[in-house]
This record gives structure tokens, C-alpha cells and sequence, in this order.
């Protein structure tokens, strides 16, 4: 079972969007959470020690989850979609760039 961490920057659209279509597929647990401080979910300590994967929407929040919880992530994957903020949650273009990565998860 690959239990995935979905970061973004405020937990809106792209990480819920991608916990909920990787979500319904077999052998996947998935959750959602935002680096910001005004995010809706904020990103715990205890989400990044459930999950077997961590991924960042972006670079740069793959580089800032690093440097927020360094002992969290020892030993994590983390991985980047590289998927910018310009979608809206299950906007069917964000949903077919989210399937088109899940090899990088895999």
C-alpha cells in the first residue's frame, strides 16, 4: 500500500485534486495538505510520518518541505508534479496532468 502525501501551497485545489483521483485507485491511501500559513490544511508532522510518498505541486515546495521538517523527511521520497497554481480543484486539466505522473509514484 503507497500512502501519499499531497502538498501544495494552500490545500485548495491541485493536493486535493490529486488525493481524491489517486485516492480511488487500488492500492493507494492518499492525503492533502498546504505549506502556507494560511493554508486550509496545514501540513503536520504526523502526516509526513504516515506517508510512504511525499508530493510537491511545485519545486519549490518540494525544497521548502525540506527545510520545514529536515527530520521528518529523512528518508522520504519526495517527489515534484510540477504543476503550477493556474487550476481549479478537479478542473479537468489538472486531472488529466495528474494522471499523466502518476509514474512518478509508482
Amino acid at each position: 500500500m503507497k500512502r501519499v502525501l499531497f502538498i501544495c501551497g494552500k490545500c485548495l485545489h491541485r493536493s486535493p485534486t490529486a488525493a481524491e483521483i489517486f485516492g480511488a485507485i487500488k492500492g493507494f491511501e492518499t492525503d492533502a495538505a498546504g505549506l502556507g500559513n494560511d493554508s486550509d490544511v496545514p501540513l503536520a508532522d504526523e502526516q509526513i510520518q504516515w506517508a510512504t510518498h511525499l508530493v510537491g505541486m511545485e519545486k519549490a515546495q518540494a525544497a521548502r518541505l525540506r527545510r520545514k521538517f529536515p527530520r521528518t523527511v529523512a528518508g522520504k521520497r519526495i517527489v515534484c508534479f510540477d504543476i503550477a497554481d493556474v487550476y481549479t480543484f478537479m478542473q479537468p486539466e489538472l486531472v488529466d496532468l495528474l494522471q499523466s505522473r502518476i509514474g512518478r509514484i509508482t
